[in-house]
């Protein structure tokens, strides 16, 4: 019985992360809600990067990954800049997304 109870939790969390990161619009709202802007990852739409998909393309395949932009991007607090492209890469059955930059 005990041991059940401490598998319970373990397992709703690998579900709850697995569900955030099943595909990567939610892998990319769950990134920039955790960075501090909930409301841009529930509000803004999100668009191929077809600048960095093009440009960077043999990178990315490599990579398994593909840019995307916020088409109503957060903005930083400390530096005002805005956060529009990111880069979300699959590894195995989950994506992970980091952020790009606007270069």
């Amino acid at each position: 019985m005990k041991k059940q109870r401490t598998w319970i939790p373990l397992i709703t969390l690998i579900i709850v992360i697995y569900i955030l990161h099943s595909t990567p619009h939610m892998s990319l709202r769950t990134y920039v809600f955790f960075t501090g802007y909930p409301i841009q990852a529930f509000t803004s739409g999100i668009v191929d990067d077809t600048y960095h998909n093009e440009v960077d393309k043999e990178n990315y395949e490599k990579m398994n990954a593909k840019a995307y932009t916020f088409t109503d991007p957060p903005t930083d607090k400390q530096t005002q800049g805005v956060l529009s492209n990111y880069l979300v890469r699959k590894y195995t059955f989950i994506y992970i997304t980091d952020y790009l930059g606007d270069t």
